[in-house]
């Protein structure tokens, strides 16, 4: 590493609000060297993008910076006149934002907003301006770089979009670069390339990277050092690889074990009691202590301060000071529940050839032109008391598939049975007589709750519809059980939506998709939107009433780790098809297809030993309504043979546990 480029030391932000000052930044410092990635990470509402926001001064109108200072190369951000800090953003320091949707004008093409960055931090014009344009767009992995040059950001997929953004973000060849969730919105497939780019120019142009992220397996393959922040502090620094063989601080091993993975299926994730303080209290003692289970008197009369444990690894923390850290071993917590496997036995749902297709219409009297074949000849199965998952990029029809299962959508064609009937011949009263047996969980917690409504409403919305309480008494008494299933008091009946954390939401969702006592969840990214110790509580959740009620779950998700800790079997699908499938163990440990190969080779890991070897994909998803033929995955598969672009292959068993529609399978 090189001298230091950006100095933060002891910077305060605040923001006014109805309820006080809130003190999101409170007194931190953090230095980043040339050509070094520093990763921050942390819950939502730590501060983390407010320490980006502040470093390139874009606060939102309530939010003062009131103490402290950044310097970048020596010189004071905090003092430069406003003209000034305009040349700073953009040419010695750009930003990555989280969601390249929104970022992104959609009303210019590609070219006009790269176009933007270059005239106003650089020279370039003309022909020499589209010249770095092409290199740039080049430089980030966008294929046919004069025709997306032209296109507008509607027109590009989730990866392109964030590759655009950071296209922009290098244009001006900045010193440092801040990347805020730069791969949040983005599959496991495409966040690899992303982050690969970000490497690559990184050791290209020697810049700075600040990470920002709660994603730990993208710190452990990228970072170089590590941030903890808790309610607007640094709490733990340390080099990367410090930081993931000894966390040191309460609050860092917790996070470590929420996480989920493999080898905690059998019993209960590690969770964070409480929640994070409000930030408009002035504290007396450590942030931490009212939710770490190690705190003793001193945590809550005296602020800790820093305390050296290792060259380069600081915690604040008292148990240091005083010499009273818990062993590592002793952290290693988690129930020791066994985990009652439920083997599959007779299917609850079977699924036969499942198809939705969607007409393309066009003209004046809107014939249709085409279709698009979202799910495309889907099969399997679910036993009671069993989860399937369903993982596969965005775009490949899982959550049409799941909608389609509980006929919100009306398949095309194919068989949904459930307990032996067939779902797709039921229609009005006889369909709704059967819709108390299966529910669905939304992804977001914040989008699928009427927030008009209080909880009580909430759930007895659908207790009426489906008649599964005939008395107020009885559907009083019934919510009072499903709250208390998820883990919440009888009193937040009267309360509504907005004054509940985003993991408070999800446990009434969960309480909306229990009240009607059904037999199958659907449940549609329900941790995604969560932080992970929110999300840890989530699943131990899942987990409780799967083992309480004997509930089967088809789980549709990109979280591989989850997977590993929550299914018994999954199903992986590409372009409307299923291309493989089985237990967990099989299909994961055991990977067959070349998609579920280069899927699993993407997922970032904890594991520092060795370098991974991630399977590059050729091109982007191809569109549904334009499936390639053959084999759908032959363009981009490493292993394509000349039958592939032919037929598609059929289904071949590989042992009990196992399935794949590949030739290479149906050749041998």
């Amino acid at each position: 590493m090189e001298q230091t480029l950006l100095e933060v030391e002891d910077l305060k932000t605040w923001l006014d609000s109805s309820a006080g000052t809130v003190r999101a930044i409170d007194g931190i410092s953090l230095d980043v060297a040339r050509g070094e990635t520093f990763a921050i990470v942390g819950e939502s509402g730590c501060g983390k993008s407010m320490t980006a926001l502040s470093v390139l001064r874009l606060l939102p109108e309530a939010g003062q910076i009131v103490g402290g200072s950044v310097r970048l190369s020596g010189e004071d951000l905090l003092t430069l006149p406003e003209s000034a800090m305009r040349n700073v953003r953009g040419r010695r320091i750009a930003m990555i934002f989280q969601e390249p949707g929104t970022s992104l004008n959609p009303v210019l093409t590609v070219e006009r907003q790269i176009a933007e960055v270059l005239e106003r931090h650089t020279s370039l014009r003309g022909d020499g301006a589209r010249r770095r344009m092409l290199e740039l767009i080049a430089a980030v992995g966008i294929p046919d770089a004069e025709r997306r040059l032209g296109e507008f950001s509607f027109q590009l997929s989730g990866g392109l979009k964030q590759r655009v953004m950071i296209a922009m973000a290098l244009a001006a060849e900045p010193d440092l670069l801040i990347a805020d969730e730069p791969t949040t919105a983005l599959d496991v497939t495409i966040q690899a390339q992303v982050l690969e780019v970000l490497r690559e120019l990184q050791q290209t142009n020697g810049m700075a990277i600040l990470l920002i992220t709660h994603d730990l397996g993208v710190v452990a393959q990228m970072a170089h050092k590590v941030a903890v922040m808790y309610a607007g502090q640094i709490i733990e620094i340390a080099t990367r690889e410090q930081f993931f063989s000894a966390p040191r601080h309460p609050y860092s091993r917790k996070l470590f074990l929420a996480l989920p993975g493999g080898a905690k299926r059998g019993g209960d994730l590690a969770v964070i009691k409480g929640q994070v303080p409000p930030l408009t209290v002035e504290f007396r003692g450590c942030r931490f202590a009212e939710r770490c289970d190690s705190a003793w008197e001193r945590c809550f009369a005296e602020v800790p301060g820093w305390t050296t444990v290792d060259d380069g690894h600081q915690v604040r923390c008292h148990l240091y000071d005083e010499k009273r850290a818990p062993a590592l071993a002793s952290q290693a917590e988690g129930a020791a529940r066994a985990d009652q496997a439920v083997q599959a036995g007779v299917a609850l749902l079977q699924v036969r050839e499942l198809k939705v297709h969607f007409p393309i219409r066009k003209g004046l009297f809107k014939r249709p032109v085409g279709q698009v074949k979202a799910v495309d000849g889907v099969s399997f199965a679910i036993a009671a008391g069993r989860t399937l998952a369903l993982v596969g990029e965005s775009g490949c029809g899982k959550t049409t598939a799941g909608k389609a299962i509980l006929q919100l959508i009306r398949p095309s064609a194919g068989a949904v049975q459930f307990e032996g009937q067939d779902l797709t011949r039921l229609r009005g009263r006889a369909l709704r007589g059967r819709r108390a047996d299966f529910q669905m969980i939304f992804q977001d917690p914040y989008s699928s709750l009427n927030p008009r409504m209080r909880v009580a409403d909430i759930l007895a919305e659908g207790m009426k519809a489906l008649v599964v309480a005939d008395t107020p008494a009885q559907r009083a008494a019934g919510m009072d059980r499903m709250l208390a299933q998820v883990g919440l008091n009888a009193e937040a009946k009267l309360r509504y939506p907005h004054e509940f954390s985003g993991g408070q939401r999800q446990r009434i969702a969960i309480a909306r998709a229990l009240a009607v006592s059904p037999k199958l969840i659907v449940c549609d990214e329900p941790t995604s939107a969560l932080d992970v110790s929110v999300q840890a509580q989530i699943l131990n959740l899942l987990k409780q009433l799967q083992r309480d009620l004997g509930l089967a779950y088809l789980f549709i998700t990109h979280n591989i780790a989850v997977v590993e800790y929550l299914a018994h079997d999954v199903a992986v699908m590409y372009l409307g098809r299923i291309v493989e499938r089985g237990t967990v163990d099989a299909v994961l440990r055991r990977p067959k297809h070349p998609y579920t190969q280069a899927l699993l080779s993407a997922v970032p890991t904890l594991d520092q030993a060795g370098e991974r070897r991630i399977i590059r994909l050729a091109g982007e998803l191809p569109s549904p309504a334009n499936p390639p033929p053959g084999c759908h995955f032959h363009p981009r598969c490493p292993q394509a043979m000349a039958e592939c672009k032919l037929k598609y292959p059929e289904a071949v068993r590989l042992g009990d546990s196992q399935e794949v529609s590949c030739l290479l399978y149906t050749a041998s």
